[in-house]
């Protein structure tokens, strides 16, 4: 993952992972392998480790001890009203942001049309 990319999921990585979480109660691997599955397969368990730990301080998520085939009992994460909420937020400020960022994207650099409506004359 490029420079650019690792800096813009640091903003963003903490409501993904409530977004997975809102699916249904994952461990911290679990949660790994999804990220892994939707194409962020850079990321590390300890970033995510990290991050949990910091969620789970602001009251964002419920953590229950499960035991474990191996090893010891495993903390598993649901979203609590807390986090929803907070992703609810996240996602408001997301869609805000990714319509500025397309608008620019696609504006005519005189600001006058979309680039997509520029005709060679």
């Amino acid at each position: 993952m490029g420079k650019q990319m690792t800096e813009m999921l640091k903003g963003t990585l903490e409501g993904i992972v409530l977004a997975i979480l809102a699916t249904e109660p994952a461990y911290g691997y679990e949660i790994t392998a999804r990220l892994r599955e939707q194409g962020f397969s850079d990321i590390v368990e300890g970033t995510v480790y990290a991050l949990l730990v910091r969620i789970e301080r602001r009251g964002l998520v419920d953590v229950e001890k499960v035991p474990s085939e191996k090893g010891p009992p495993r903390k598993v994460y649901t979203l609590n009203a807390a986090g929803a909420e907070y992703l609810d937020d996240f996602w408001t400020s997301w869609s805000f942001l990714a319509g500025r960022i397309d608008h620019l994207r696609t504006q005519d650099p005189a600001g006058d049309r979309p680039a997509d409506d520029r005709r060679e004359t």
